[in-house]
C-alpha cells in the first residue's frame, strides 16, 4: 500500500535521512524505534510532505511521486490517503473538541457541516470522549488533548494514520489512556505508521518493529526477532539501555 525507496533529507549540512526505504501494507502496524537524531520524524514528516525531501520516491497504491518534486496535486492526493498525529497534538485553541475534528473535514474535505458532525462525534465516541464535544483544550487534560486529535485522524478515514511520538509530551499517568486507544484502532485493522519509545505498545500491537539510527535502517523484523534476538549490535546496544534489566517481554 505504501512504499518508499531511497529518501534523502538534509537541514544544511546535516543529513538527517540517508537513504531510507519503507514498506507497509494494508493492515500493517509498523513500529519506529531509535534514539533521538535518528530521523525517525523527519522520515513521517517527508511522507506526509510537512517536510520537502531531497530526493526519494513514494508510491500509495497506483499513486507514484517523487517526494522531492511532487506537485501540488500529487501532495493534495497524498494528504488525503494519510492523516497525522503529532507529539504536540496541535490543536486549535479556540475550538471545542468537536470543531478540532471536523476543521480538516468541512475546509479540507468540503464535507457539508452536518455530516463532518456526525462523522466527528462518531470519532470522539471511539476515542472515549462522548462527553467532551465541547470542551475546549484548555478544559482537556494532555490525554484527552491527544485522544482529541487521534479522532481528528480517524475521522479523515485515510489509508495510514502516522503517528509520531504521539505519547512524549504527556505525563506518565496519562500515557496508558493513549495507547488502549491506539491499540483499539489498531485491533479494528487500521494501517499505521507508529514512531515512539513505548516498547510495550510495539511489542503488543506491532507487525513489524524498525530500528533506525544515524538516518539509516539499521534493523527490522517482528517484535520477538527484534526484541529476543536482535542481529545488529547497535540494535542490541540501544535495547539495553531502554529496557528494564528485568524485562520479560516474551517469558
Amino acid at each position: 500500500m505504501l512504499e518508499i525507496k531511497d529518501i534523502h533529507k538534509s537541514f544544511g549540512k546535516n543529513e538527517i535521512l540517508k537513504g531510507v526505504d519503507l514498506t507497509i501494507d494494508k493492515g500493517d502496524v509498523v513500529v519506529i524505534l531509535g534514539p533521538s537524531g535518528s530521523g525517525k520524524t523527519t522520515l513521517l514528516r517527508c511522507i506526509n510532505f510537512l517536510e520537502k525531501a531531497d530526493s526519494g520516491k513514494a508510491a500509495f497504491g497506483e499513486l507514484q511521486v517523487d517526494l522531492h518534486s511532487a506537485s501540488k496535486k500529487d501532495i493534495h492526493a497524498i494528504r488525503q490517503k494519510t492523516a497525522f498525529v503529532f507529539q504536540s497534538y496541535n490543536l486549535f485553541n479556540n475550538k471545542t473538541a468537536l470543531e478540532n475534528v471536523t476543521e480538516g473535514l468541512i475546509t479540507g474535505r468540503k464535507v457539508p457541516k452536518t455530516e463532518a458532525n456526525e462523522i466527528g462525534k462518531k470519532a470522539l465516541d471511539k476515542v472515549g470522549l462522548s462527553d467532551k464535544y465541547d470542551s475546549y483544550p484548555s478544559q482537556l487534560s494532555g490525554g484527552q488533548q491527544q485522544r482529541v486529535g487521534i479522532a481528528r485522524a480517524v475521522a479523515l478515514n485515510p489509508d495510514i494514520i502516522l503517528f509520531d511520538e504521539p505519547t512524549s509530551a504527556l505525563d506518565p499517568e496519562l500515557v496508558g489512556e493513549v495507547l488502549t486507544v491506539m491499540k483499539n484502532i489498531a485491533n479494528e485493522g487500521t494501517t499505521m505508521l507508529v514512531v515512539t519509545h513505548e516498547m510495550s505498545f510495539a511489542k503488543d500491537v506491532a507487525k513489524r518493529v524498525i530500528f533506525m539510527d544515524g538516518g539509516v535502517v539499521v534493523e527490522e523484523g517482528t517484535p520477538h526477532e527484534i526484541f529476543v534476538s536482535p542481529k545488529e549490535e547497535r540494535t542490541k546496544k540501544f535495547l539495553k539501555r531502554v529496557l528494564p534489566e528485568d524485562y520479560t517481554f516474551y517469558i
